[in-house]
């Protein structure tokens, strides 16, 4: 049965991954460096797993029963900062000293400097390994908290990666539920002519894992495969995700020019106006 969010829940997560865009953008700007594109695709995936499905708070961000999230994909460190500070663990204004010295928000998040961060992560391929981590303790600890990470398709073509599926079904970590942000593009263009990953759904399963397929933009498709994910026993899920890069901003959305660049202060205005106009 596929379960959907309330229309309430709906136009929550909808004003949440808004505001979350616009600060992406703007951080950006203001650093005059990052990564926009990439995390303009995952804004949904995070608005859902942090508005609608974990078990974080930032009165308790060190709480051993939490729910973890590892974005593993670290240099989309601004749509892990806006969705931070929208959830209330940093201040919204910090948000514009991304990248600046002596600022906590680096170009990649850092679990010691960030409450809310679980893993400080950059070096691509890593951050799935650390999830399985996170969720093998849980089962040995019996603790009931769910692990989540999200990962690049670009960030595939790390051997680490493959490594740490094959650790994940051996080790039945039905705790543990990854996302693909399967938006097509890396820094040098299509990942299917830079080192294609494709396809990428059968090699999960062919790994020994549960395989959803959803859009990533749909707020209801999310939170129904995290729901499926929930129910299934003896192996860890990976919800591809199919996304668009730069997401909401139409200048950005497909082009693998924005997945490291900082809009100018005129475009970042013209960027702001078209996530507002987002339905």
């Amino acid at each position: 049965m596929v379960k959907k969010l309330t229309s309430e829940q709906l136009h929550e997560l909808a004003g949440r991954a808004k505001s979350i865009r616009r600060n992406i953008v703007s951080m950006v700007t203001e650093a005059k460096s990052g990564h926009p594109g990439g995390s303009l695709s995952a804004a949904d995936i995070l608005s859902v797993l942090y508005f609608a499905e974990m078990n974080v708070e930032p009165a308790k961000a060190k709480d051993a029963d939490r729910d973890r999230f590892v974005l593993s994909k670290g240099h989309a460190a601004p749509v892990l900062y806006a969705t931070l500070a929208e959830k209330g663990y940093l201040p919204v204004e910090e948000l514009l000293t991304l990248r600046k010295v002596n600022s906590r928000l680096q170009g990649h998040p850092e679990m010691k400097a960030i409450p809310g961060v679980d893993m400080s992560t950059g070096s691509l391929g890593q951050g799935l390994s650390a999830a399985n981590g996170m969720a093998l303790a849980g089962k040995i600890d019996a603790r009931d908290y769910r692990v989540y990470a999200l990962l690049g398709d670009g960030e595939l073509e790390e051997g680490q990666i493959w490594e740490a599926a094959m650790f994940a079904a051996h080790y039945k970590l039905d705790n543990l539920t990854a996302f693909v942000d399967f938006n097509g593009l890396q820094i040098d263009g299509p990942v299917a002519e830079v080192m294609s990953p494709l396809p990428i759904p059968e090699k999960w399963q062919a790994f020994g894992w549960n395989v959803l397929i959803i859009d990533g933009h749909d707020f209801n498709a999310i939170y129904d495969a995290i729901q499926t994910a929930k129910t299934v026993k003896d192996k860890p899920t990976m919800i591809v995700a199919k996304t668009i890069k730069g997401k909401g901003v139409c200048k950005m959305e497909n082009v693998a020019d924005w997945h490291g660049k900082a809009p100018s202060r005129e475009e970042c205005q013209l960027f702001l106006a078209n996530i507002d106009e987002m339905d």
